[in-house]
C-alpha cells in the first residue's frame, strides 16, 4: 500500500512517541507494503467480534455518555410534556407522574445530572489531555479538534459515495461526521443549560443583562428551550441512531459505548490512521493483520489458478 504524505507522518509521530524498535519497525513497513491500495480487497478477509475488537473509549467515556444517554432521554420526556402541558397527549403524561407540578421536580434533577455529566466530560477531557502532554503522547490528530484534514476527508467520501472513488479517504480517530456529532450536541447542551437556567434564576439573569433586553432574552430562551429539546430528539433519533447503530454493518447495535471497543472491520474502513497506530501499539493486531493478508493472498492465488486452468 502506498502511503500518503499524512499518512506516513502520522505512522512516523506514533512509532516515535511508542519507540518502536528497528525490528518492530520493519515488520510494520512490511505489513502495510502488502495493503491493498484498494482496502476494500482486504475486508471480507477481516475477522471481528461484534462487541469489539480494539480500544476506542475509557471507562470514563463510557459512564459519561451512559449517564448522557439516559438524563437526555428522561428530560426529553418530562420536559416536552412541561412545555405542552395542556395538549391532549401531555396531560396523561404529567398526571402519570404525579402532576405537573411533579414532573417539573424531576425536570431538573435529571437536568442536574446531564449538568454534573458535562463536568465530568471537561474534566476526563482537560485532564486526560494535560496527563498526555506531559508524557509526550499527546496528539490532536485524535482528539475532536478540528482540522482541514476534515474537510479533505469529507469531499473524498462524497466522492467514493458518488461512484468517482474507490475506495474511503483514510480518516483518523474521529472522523468529520462524528464531529459534526459531538459540537452540534455541545451546542444544543449549551443551549438547554443557559435556557433552562433562565427558567429557574431569572432573577439572576435580570441583573446582568440590561433592562432593554431582559426581557426580549427571557422570551427567547422561554422558546428556544423546548423546541432545542424537540429538534436534539430527531437529530438523535434519526441522525445518531442510525449512523451508530442501524446504518448497513452497524445492524443491530454497535457495542463500542458499553465495551469500549470498536470492530477491526469498522476501524480500517473509517478510521485507518487510528488502526495503524493500533499496528505500533498492539503487537498483536499485527498478528491478526498478517493472517488476513496471507488469507487475501491465497485467495488471489487460487482464483488466479482457477482463471488459468479454466
Amino acid at each position: 500500500m502506498k502511503l500518503s504524505s499524512e499518512t506516513q507522518r502520522v505512522l512516523e509521530v506514533s512509532m516515535g512517541i511508542n519507540k518502536t524498535s528497528d525490528a518492530e519497525r520493519r515488520e510494520i513497513e512490511a505489513l502495510i507494503a502488502r495493503i491493498p491500495d484498494n482496502r476494500i480487497q482486504l475486508y471480507q478477509y477481516v475477522v471481528s467480534n461484534p462487541l469489539g475488537d480494539l480500544p476506542r473509549y475509557s471507562i470514563h467515556i463510557r459512564i459519561q455518555h451512559l449517564l448522557t444517554f439516559i438524563t437526555f432521554l428522561t428530560l426529553a420526556f418530562t420536559g416536552l410534556p412541561i412545555a405542552f402541558f395542556e395538549h391532549f397527549w401531555a396531560v396523561p403524561v404529567n398526571n402519570m407522574l404525579g402532576g405537573v407540578n411533579v414532573t417539573r421536580i424531576i425536570h431538573r434533577a435529571l437536568a442536574s445530572v446531564m449538568i454534573f455529566a458535562m463536568a465530568y466530560h471537561i474534566a476526563t477531557i482537560v485532564l486526560g489531555s494535560f496527563v498526555k502532554i506531559k508524557q509526550g503522547r499527546f496528539e490532536s490528530a485524535r482528539s475532536m479538534i478540528p482540522a482541514m484534514k476534515d474537510v479533505h476527508d469529507f469531499k473524498d467520501d462524497m466522492l467514493h459515495f458518488a461512484g468517482k472513488r474507490s475506495h474511503r479517504p483514510e480518516m483518523d480517530k474521529f472522523m468529520y461526521k462524528q464531529k459534526l456529532h459531538y459540537f452540534a450536541a455541545a451546542f444544543g447542551n449549551i443551549v438547554m443549560i443557559v435556557s433552562g437556567s433562565s427558567f429557574m434564576f431569572p432573577e439572576f439573569w435580570a441583573s446582568i443583562l440590561p433592562v432593554s433586553i431582559g426581557a426580549h432574552f427571557q422570551e427567547m430562551m422561554r422558546i428556544s428551550h423546548p423546541h432545542e429539546a424537540l429538534l436534539a430528539l430527531l437529530v438523535i433519533a434519526f441522525w445518531h441512531w442510525y449512523n451508530v447503530h442501524l446504518a448497513p454493518g452497524r445492524f443491530p447495535m454497535q457495542w463500542t459505548f458499553l465495551t469500549g471497543k470498536i470492530t477491526r472491520e469498522h476501524q480500517m474502513e473509517e478510521h485507518f490512521l487510528e488502526y495503524l497506530r493500533c499496528l505500533v501499539e498492539i503487537p498483536r493486531e499485527r498478528i491478526h493483520l498478517r493472517d488476513m493478508l496471507e488469507a487475501m493472498e491465497q485467495a488471489e492465488k487460487e482464483n488466479s489458478n482457477t482463471a488459468a486452468g479454466g
